[in-house]
């Protein structure tokens, strides 16, 4: 029953694959036949033209097209969450189906690593390796083995993982700043290592969706709901980061702005002081002893202070170290250096976290276009099929397959080719989710052209014709 029913689940997510391949493979044969057994000759004689004899045909397609993007909105999302979230539970009930050969598999907070699996159901290991990660996600364990069994039972919630003939190692933490300079840790060999891990139930637990949140599990609107977030917080994370990197530079800090009004009203107070000093000099004493007395505000000396320091200061063009002394040339070019390493750390382990941030956000843009796609690639390839079993006028399953087949892999491989390229960024998804269908769309116009006037698909003839005429031109004033 648990593998009737993942194969259920399966089956929708094939539907994109099958469609596409099924509309143009009976689109060609069932021309084709029409094509063979002249049924099109007697259709023109009855005064009834390829778009007329293909006119309900469009409007089924055009039904078929709409009924896909149903099912790609609604069926396949929800089978794609119960697929994965099946076999999410089948690896923790499952152990041995979780853990692969040659790789690091994440497995109950652990990451396990075997270089071989044999016995009844690979419960046998070969040449352990486990990482255990604390609750901060952090790899403070490491167990070896030489062998390992994965022992479990159908009465017990229990799946034991017994060692053999290992070692293990595990850093120790330690709160005192001068113990952790040491970097302590703990080392033990041992014979027999026995872990216990405790599963769900199976009939209960194989079925539970905990797991909601890839793009393949979502609908249009919630896929056009997670953008605009991602995308609001991929920038909210980028302006962030970038701020804190200008701020440990310290190159871009802005200077405080000065008022040009404030400016110019205290330079003109200032000047009007200097002249009405001036002029008191030669008339009444009391009156030069008032105009001494009356100071100008505290602001306007240190707007003037600034106006004069920055208009005394010289314009300096050269080397900023040669201001400095040897011993303090090398301290700055030292500091420079690690600043400047620091923060290519910094990027560099940023940039991995950005990089999986917009590949998700990639990965829904990709997702939403790709519904659409899939609903408009069968009316294009219904265009293509049908007109090019008009052309080549050959029913059954020889020459049609073998047609439809090749025309399916062009269309399924530049699928495939787009959608990795879209996920890691070389192209844009858009453009990736509408590649396939805008390099068949041409063809299905063309050679829908080509059967409404009854013409082959390459006239041959005709080229060949052109270049005989053009031999001929040339051999005439030879003779």
């Amino acid at each position: 029953m648990i593998i009737g029913k993942f194969f259920f689940y399966m089956m929708p997510s094939l539907t994109e694959k099958v469609l596409p391949l099924t509309v143009l493979l009976a689109s060609i044969l069932t021309f084709g036949t029409f094509a063979e057994n002249y049924e099109f000759a007697a259709m023109k004689a009855s005064g009834i033209s390829l778009q007329r004899a293909m006119l309900s045909l469009i409007i089924f397609m055009v039904i078929l097209g709409g009924v896909t993007f149903y099912f790609a909105n609604n069926v396949i999302p929800a089978s794609e969450q119960k697929i994965y979230n099946m076999r999410r539970n089948i690896a923790k009930v499952k152990p041995a189906a979780a853990i692969e050969k040659g790789v690091f598999s994440d497995f109950e907070g652990m990451s396990i690593k075997v270089d071989d699996k044999y016995g009844e159901k690979d419960r046998f290991l070969k040449n352990v390796i486990i990482h255990q990660k604390t609750e901060s996600n952090v790899n403070s364990t490491v167990i070896k083995a030489k062998t390992g069994e994965l022992i479990s039972s159908e009465d017990s919630e229990l799946i034991q993982l017994v060692l053999k003939d290992g070692h293990y190692y595990r850093d120790v933490e330690n709160k005192d700043n001068q113990s952790k300079r040491k970097h302590p840790f703990a080392k033990a060999n041992f014979d027999i290592y026995r872990m216990n891990i405790e599963v769900p139930e199976m009939e209960q637990d194989l079925e539970e969706e905990s797991v909601s949140n890839r793009e393949k599990m979502k609908n249009v609107s919630r896929l056009l709901k997670d953008m605009d977030s991602l995308d609001r917080d991929n920038k909210r994370i980028v302006t962030a980061f970038s701020k804190n990197i200008i701020q440990r530079m310290g190159t871009f800090a802005s200077l405080p702005k000065l008022d040009s009004v404030k400016g110019r009203m205290a330079k003109n107070q200032a000047l009007d002081g200097r002249a009405s000093t001036k002029t008191q000099k030669t008339g009444d004493s009391t009156a030069v002893q008032i105009a001494k007395n009356d100071t100008v505000p505290a602001i306007v000396h240190d707007t003037l202070a600034e106006i004069a320091e920055r208009e005394a200061r010289p314009a300096f063009k050269g080397d900023i170290l040669a201001l400095f002394k040897d011993y303090q040339q090398g301290q700055i070019i030292s500091a420079a250096k690690n600043s400047v390493s620091n923060i290519m750390t910094s990027v560099d382990g940023k940039k991995k976290e950005l990089d999986k941030r917009f590949e998700i956000h990639r990965r829904h843009v990709f997702s939403l276009h790709d519904k659409y796609a899939l609903a408009l690639s069968c009316i294009i390839l219904f265009f293509v099929g049908a007109p090019l079993g008009a052309i080549i006028r050959k029913g059954g399953i020889g020459l049609p397959m073998v047609v439809a087949i090749l025309l399916f892999l062009v269309y399924y491989f530049l699928g495939v080719f787009a959608e990795n390229y879209s996920y890691k960024g070389n192209i844009h998804p858009v453009l990736g989710a509408w590649l396939s269908s805008m390099i068949m769309l041409p063809l299905g116009v063309y050679l829908t052209q080509r059967a409404t006037a009854d013409r082959g698909m390459m006239s041959f003839g005709n080229g060949i014709d052109k270049i005989k005429k053009i031999f001929a031109k040339k051999a005439k004033p030879e003779e």
